[in-house]
């Protein structure tokens, strides 16, 4: 199902098991939806663009479940004075309220920049199944850098994780704030 979803996208990493409603875009019910019409990776990019738009770092995420999106977010960490409100967090917890259950299992993570340790501990008590991430973020990213959280023995839960797809756009997409927010 969803290598249909970045077929023309280059996958930088293969699978890898990692072991050794006020804020967040509501989504139609995922039981009328039609099937996945929309790729994931331009929901989230939208989002991520939207973040931007609102002076929040360009995030963004989407969550698919059984083909259908049951959510999508942005960052919106200085809109809700919230540190939490990274856009896999939000996103998380949107399809979580969507699908009335605490476990995303058989759900799959579309984000535009490597997780960070928190967003990664959520993702693995969530039972998420895969994360495709765009960029990687050498500093603050938790998955294939920095604490690379998965490869602990004490997380409880590992997810698929496949990273780069996507990642110059996203790459250009921070470059550009940033560079923006400096001049």
């Amino acid at each position: 199902m969803s290598q249909n979803f970045h077929q023309n996208d280059q996958i930088a990493s293969n699978p890898v098991s990692r072991e050794g409603k006020s804020q967040m875009q509501s989504v139609p019910d995922p039981l009328t939806q039609d099937p996945l019409t929309q790729d994931p990776w331009d929901i989230a990019f939208d989002e991520a663009k939207d973040a931007a738009h609102r002076g929040e770092v360009p995030v963004g995420a989407c969550i698919v479940s059984e083909g259908k999106i049951v959510a999508r977010a942005g960052n919106r960490i200085i809109a809700a004075r919230d540190p939490s409100a990274h856009a896999e967090m939000l996103a998380i917890r949107a399809a979580a309220q969507t699908l009335g259950s605490e476990r995303l299992i058989g759900c799959d993570l579309y984000v535009t920049l490597e997780p960070c340790a928190m967003c990664a501990g959520a993702i693995s008590l969530a039972r998420l199944r895969r994360v495709y991430y765009a960029a990687p973020d050498l500093k603050g990213g938790a998955i294939d850098h920095g604490a690379r959280i998965f490869s602990h023995p004490t997380c409880h839960h590992v997810p698929e994780v496949y990273g780069g797809i996507r990642e110059s756009q996203s790459a250009e997409l921070l470059r550009d704030f940033f560079k923006a927010r400096r001049s």
